[in-house]
């Protein structure tokens, strides 16, 4: 799943367009305060976001993010987060993603929103 994905430790567990799911480790993610870095939440929604906005556009076809926000409402020091994407909106040119990141205790840790667009790869 890429480069930055393997060094955060992510792990993609499910994968459909409707729904892909992810899980990422705190340790070696943490900020110097020693909570998950709110960077790190982002990297795990831009993840799943942009592995289901990929598996809607289909074979020759790429997506590419234009917009992604994040509101963090409990902070996580250990343990593992869970991320999971649904799709808001699947059109044939764009899709926009929420991804919920829960703690352990299956409490909401951030909530992110992603925006796709999708692009015919050139020949």
């Amino acid at each position: 799943m890429g480069a930055l994905a393997e060094k955060m430790g992510i792990v993609f567990t499910e994968f459909t367009v409707e729904r892909c799911v992810a899980t990422m480790p705190v340790e070696g993610n943490t900020q110097p305060v020693g909570l998950l870095h709110g960077g790190a939440h982002v990297v795990l929604g831009e993840s799943l976001g942009s592995v289901a906005a990929a598996l809607h556009a289909g074979p020759g076809r790429v997506a590419l993010g234009v917009d992604i926000n994040a509101t963090h409402t409990r902070s996580v020091s250990s343990g593992v987060v869970t991320g999971v994407c649904t799709p808001l909106h699947l059109g044939r040119s764009m899709t926009v993603h929420e991804i919920v990141v829960s703690d352990e205790q299956g409490r909401r840790c951030s909530t992110i929103r992603i925006t796709n667009t999708i692009r015919d790869i050139p020949a």
